[in-house]
């Protein structure tokens, strides 16, 4: 899973993955009646907890469902924070981030940038520690690590070790220091040669700690992928918005019908972006300890939204609007399925 710091830089800002959606109608989009296609750039992370977005670029969902009015550039990011620079600097259009960067984009734009317009996935994450670890006071004076500072699972640790009574700092100092680390898979590595306590992180990446003896010490439920798009981008684009819908739900559908030809999916676009895939073993219980839904659950985003104005990587925060349903419930009820509540 290792790859090189520039080649990962690379992936990030660069386009590897494209998904062309105008194959059955180039020969008419040459026309000079014809309106040039729309340009979708989309955004996720080569982790599990985006199998949504794996799983729609390696079965084609994107083209199929966007048309051939939408071109489609898909980008394998590294990190959620890197997501949203590129979302508030108009590189991205649309894109899967955790809850965090979406309510720093929220916050830094004064409600203006995006929206969120569907969940994708939810659970996927546990803290995993070295087997000598017993509880959150087993960790004072030691060094633990997760993907970002100020990213969702870093709001999710300092949590935990605020009501553990631990002090932690952004400097990595407090009772317990914690260490930002990119990529991921450098996390493990220094999880195997014990240079870190333990780690937060989601899936794959905390089942192969726990594949190398780590020991789950808690594991957080709440909603850990969501997908948002550009206001701008829906207002000027709204069929394109329903297509990426379309795409969203019908991945979380075959991952739900038959998880593990989904999981063959989503590995197929892991191995294609980062050389290599997961270890079987890695991909099944990755996807097992997943939960995937559409639905952004608006309760967890709020005591989320909590956890981090208290450990203060969030100034106080009204997400009220940031979740726009109108979308999602548009497309579920086409398929005839229950709404989503705000």
């Amino acid at each position: 899973m290792s790859i090189p710091r520039l080649i990962t830089t690379m992936l990030a800002v660069g386009t590897t993955l494209a998904v062309t959606a105008a194959l059955a109608g180039c020969a008419a989009s040459n026309s000079a009646t014809e309106s040039p296609a729309v340009p979708l750039r989309l955004g996720y992370l080569t982790r599990i907890t985006h199998a949504p977005a794996l799983v729609a670029v390696a079965d084609g969902l994107l083209g199929t469902e966007l048309g051939p009015g939408v071109n489609v550039t898909a980008q394998p990011f590294n990190q959620g924070t890197d997501e949203v620079t590129a979302l508030l600097s108009g590189q991205l259009d649309a894109a899967y981030v955790g809850p965090n960067p979406a309510f720093n984009a929220w916050q830094k734009s004064n409600g203006t940038a995006i929206k969120i317009i569907s969940g994708a996935a939810a659970g996927g994450t546990s803290m995993v520690v070295q087997p000598s670890i017993a509880s959150a006071q087993d960790l004072k004076g030691k060094t633990v690590a997760d993907p970002a500072l100020g990213g969702t699972l870093d709001v999710s640790l300092r949590d935990w070790l605020a009501r553990a009574g631990l002090r932690t700092d952004i400097r990595g100092g407090g009772d317990v220091s914690i260490k930002p680390t990119s990529p991921e898979s450098a996390i493990v590595q220094q999880f195997i040669t014990k240079q870190i306590a333990g780690a937060i992180d989601s899936a794959p990446f905390d089942v192969q700690m726990v594949k190398a003896g780590g020991v789950r010490l808690w594991t957080d439920p709440n909603t850990i992928t969501v997908l948002v798009v550009r206001q701008d981008f829906l207002a000027a684009h709204p069929g394109a918005v329903a297509g990426l819908l379309r795409a969203q739900v019908e991945a979380n559908d075959r991952i739900a019908a038959d998880p593990a030809k989904a999981s063959q999916s989503a590995n197929a676009t892991l191995a294609s972006v980062l050389g290599k895939g997961l270890d079987p073993e890695v991909l099944t219980a990755s996807f097992q300890e997943t939960t995937f839904t559409n639905d952004p659950g608006m309760a967890s985003l709020r005591d989320q939204v909590g956890k981090a104005v208290s450990v203060g990587l969030l100034k106080p925060l009204d997400i009220d609007g940031l979740f726009d349903p109108g979308p999602l419930n548009k497309v579920l009820s086409e398929l005839g399925r229950p709404q989503v509540a705000a």
